[in-house]
């Protein structure tokens, strides 16, 4: 698809709709479009080669999971484009990055905005937690660890059949502290599947607080060195070093770039909760409002409009 919109806009775009979501349904995952939003925007606007949506722009309500009485069941990444071998293929492996994914859809002009009124509702595949079925998603990685290896599969099937298209895995660091994610760059680097590169949010944050305070994972870059992956560190909120990140070569290695990122970058009120930012949910009205006003403002948008209907 054509870029409408630079990536510079784009992840401005996903940071003020993420902000506007979450103070109308009374919080959400606002530090993940702090931290991530660059590195989506970039993915969509610019890194990956992806075809027109094969999807509706609004999307269908849940249809089933995949049986053998229901023969019309689709993935999400019909979002993402057709499986065309030219066309890259993107994991999403952090669900719970979902409404920020949603938002970069939206930007890019891969999902209508009415697709966001149906989150996290019943019936609807716009799951707060996203799905297999749920825009952008194709497996479900509600289970963080287990996206590496799956593009690392696809990417080695793709390799075998000499396909063009290249495999990326959109990853957090919470990550690092589940197995599978080293076997599987063990495995990347043992049958050298370089058509495979991940892009990592490395905020220092999780579900518990800060990272090092659930589990230290040390230097996660000589780490992924030592298992066989070209690794490079950057700057997440630095577009031109992601550019050039993704430039480095790599021949016959799997590549993870380390984005470093701010939970709070965007979004400096957020510092008040700092480490607990995974989630945010207001404590109170007068919080809410003042957060609405001060992120607003930071954002250049209006505050959002919660009197009616607050909850």
């Amino acid at each position: 698809m054509k870029n409408r919109k630079s990536t510079e806009e784009v992840a401005l775009g996903i940071r003020r709709r993420v902000f506007e979501h979450c103070m109308r349904n009374n919080g959400g995952y606002l530090s993940q479009a702090c931290s991530a939003a660059e590195q989506l925007a970039f993915l969509y606007n610019e890194a990956l080669k992806l075809g027109e949506p094969t999807l509706p722009a609004v999307p269908r309500p849940f249809g089933g999971v995949p049986s053998a009485d229901n023969p019309d069941y689709v993935t999400g990444a019909g979002y993402n484009g057709p499986f065309e071998p030219h066309y890259d293929r993107l994991f999403i492996a952090p669900a719970h990055y979902a409404l920020v994914a949603y938002a970069t859809l939206i930007e890019t002009g891969r999902m209508a905005p009415e697709g966001l009124e149906m989150f996290n509702k019943d019936g609807s595949s716009v799951e707060m937690i996203g799905a297999e079925h749920s825009p952008g998603m194709e497996v479900h990685n509600g289970t963080l660890g287990i996206g590496l290896s799956t593009g690392a599969g696809l990417a080695f099937g793709r390799k075998r059949r000499g396909e063009e298209g290249q495999v990326c895995v959109f990853m957090s660091d919470g990550e690092v502290q589940e197995g599978q994610t080293w076997e599987a760059v063990q495995a990347a680097a043992h049958h050298r599947i370089d058509n495979l590169w991940a892009l990592m949010d490395v905020n220092d944050q999780q579900c518990d607080g800060a990272m090092s305070s659930v589990m230290e994972v040390r230097d996660i870059a000589e780490k992924f060195r030592a298992f066989g992956a070209v690794c490079v560190e950057i700057d997440a909120h630095d577009l031109d070093a992601m550019r050039q990140a993704r430039a480095e070569p790599h021949e016959g290695r799997p590549l993870i770039i380390l984005a470093r990122s701010s939970p709070t970058h965007g979004m400096s009120f957020l510092q008040r909760r700092f480490p607990r930012l995974h989630y945010v949910r207001f404590k109170t009205p007068e919080e809410r409002d003042e957060m609405n006003k001060a992120i607003a403002e930071e954002l250049g948008v209006e505050p959002v409009d919660i009197a009616e209907g607050a909850h």
